[in-house]
């Protein structure tokens, strides 16, 4: 029997344990609604039963497009109980974004939010066989309302469906290089690798008694970092609001004795820029852990002074569900002491395994840069019905990430930059060929390049470099209007600007180095000025 064959725990039953173990205990808090895991556990269950009466089950897929609330958390255990495929958005997607997602996962279940209406009906254009539609509140015709669904009441006994080591139960989607997003399948036995190895190299010593602030989407990272405080038992806080509250968040923190949060570094330094900070008690926090782009090495010395050692890195895309490095709270320091591996992003994760690898395939010795590569059990399964992308992410045997860096004598790893033009803005990536297609419809663009430029605020953010057909007109005002309602708004370039060329290589191609040289020395002429 193959290890693919081979039946494993349905990551669902996390949930019923921990129910088990723990049912009067609150699981789950948002505003002034509290859940303990016995009632989220009879929820889930009234939801599958349904849902499987409805003829919904293993391999279908679940689209939902939500901001974090009581429905986004459930939805997961749902979906995993059934043995269905949870396919979260990231709920800042346009209508026409979501309908690609739709038809690419072919999804026959969709859960939406309040004021998301728009978004189910292009879903509903473009799905094949999208039949069952779930409303967080006031259903149209012919969809069902959510609090229906997971009445406990009338819940039938429930049995997880059975799986094996590969049987999918997420669609992670990261944007590619052709321009559409790529689903990258996590299958249960990778999932339950990825919940132990975070509980171990991210979360020690993490019990029921821990709590949890939720501050980024569950749609990535964060529904992730969910899981392993699931299995542990830890309450789950989710803000009321829609957006970052940093006086709610701090406040919650007080409230409930937070002990740890997923961030990214954008989300971790307006939390300790803002004033809030010093007024809320926040010395229950061990594990604030940041990840999804690098910091700067000035914003992590203020977290450090303001909140102690409790800072934890890692590095790791969607398709290795962020299970690549760590780099703990004892290897964080505000002093430059050279024990302490500054500008990494840490060492491999337990199980893991990295190499550095040049393009002929070789690999590199400690100190030489290349292409950082990874392999183990955190690895997701390839990318769905895309043998192209499959052959080329996979070769050699190893996942290739596309960021370039290098490993030092010690084994940290140094991200100094990427072999794709991809750049992160707020701890999401972004791709630039996504946009400039986009661009290249409008009839008075000749060309468009996008590049990624350092940024206060977002890490990185994008600027876009235009060419106009002889003869034409068009302002940056135009094109923003040309990408309204095709584009999330965090995709969108911060800049606009209009060249009369774009420099191009011998071979007639555009590098985006030379680009973003070009804008680097505009910007410096212009500071000088």
């Amino acid at each position: 029997m193959s290890l693919a064959d081979r039946s494993v725990l349905n990551l669902g039953k996390i949930l019923s344990d921990t129910a088990a173990r723990f049912p009067d205990r609150i699981g789950l808090s948002q505003g002034d609604r509290h859940l303990t895991w016995r009632e989220i556990d009879q929820r889930v269950d009234a939801a599958a039963s349904r849902l499987r009466a409805m003829g919904i089950g293993k391999g279908d897929a679940m689209l939902v497009q939500s901001r974090n609330s009581i429905m986004m958390f459930e939805s997961l255990w749902i979906a995993f109980k059934l043995g269905a495929i949870w396919v979260p958005t990231n709920f800042r997607l346009t209508p026409h974004e979501v309908s690609y997602m739709a038809s690419s996962s072919d999804a026959r279940v969709m859960f939406y939010d309040v004021g998301f209406a728009a978004h189910v009906d292009a879903a509903k254009d473009a799905g094949r066989n999208l039949e069952v539609i779930v409303a967080h509140d006031h259903p149209r015709d012919g969809e069902h309302a959510y609090d229906d669904l997971v009445d406990e009441k009338a819940a039938a006994p429930f049995v997880a469906e059975e799986v094996g080591y590969d049987s999918p139960l997420w669609y992670f989607y990261t944007s590619g290089t052709t321009g559409r997003p790529k689903a990258a399948v996590l299958t249960h036995g990778q999932m339950a690798f990825v919940v132990t190895n975070h509980l171990a190299d991210l979360l020690p010593g993490t019990t029921e008694d821990d709590a949890s602030l939720v501050v980024a989407p569950l749609s990535h990272g964060a529904g992730i970092h969910m899981l392993a405080i699931v299995a542990r038992g830890a309450r789950n806080v989710l803000l009321a609001s829609e957006t970052l509250d940093c006086e709610e968040a701090w406040r919650a923190i007080a409230e409930y004795r937070v002990t740890n949060m997923f961030t990214v570094p954008t989300i971790l330094n307006m939390l300790v820029a803002h004033e809030a900070e010093a007024r809320f008690d926040h010395t229950s926090l061990r594990h604030v852990i940041y990840a999804g782009a690098p910091m700067y090495r000035e914003d992590q010395r203020q977290a450090l002074s303001k909140l102690g050692p409790v800072l934890v890195q890692y590095y790791g895309l969607g398709e290795v569900t962020g299970c690549i490095t760590v780099l703990p709270t004892h290897m964080h320091s505000i002093e430059d002491d050279p024990k302490f591996p500054l500008q990494s992003c840490g060492h491999a994760r337990s199980g893991m395994d990295i190499g550095v690898f040049d393009d002929d395939g070789q690999q590199k010795l400690s100190g030489e840069t290349g292409e950082l590569c990874v392999r183990g059990p955190g690895v997701f399964a390839g990318y769905l019905n895309d043998a192209e992308a499959n052959e080329q992410a996979f070769r050699g045997g190893w996942f290739h990430t596309g960021d370039l860096g290098h490993l030092d004598e010690r084994g940290f790893v140094y991200i100094t930059g990427r072999a794709s033009d991809m750049y992160i803005s707020g701890g999401s990536n972004v791709y630039p060929r996504e946009i400039e297609e986009i661009l290249l419809t409008h009839p008075a663009v000749a060309e468009a390049a996008v590049v990624g430029m350092p940024d206060p605020r977002w890490g990185e953010t994008g600027i876009a470099v235009i060419v106009l057909r002889s003869g034409a007109e068009c302002d940056a005002e135009t094109l923003y209007a040309h990408l309204e309602g095709e584009l999330a708004r965090y995709k969108r370039p911060s800049r606009i600007v209009f060249w009369p060329e774009l420099p191009k290589s011998a071979y007639g191609k555009v590098p985006k180095r030379m680009i973003r040289d070009r804008l680097q020395e505009a910007d410096e002429a212009e500071a000088r000025n």
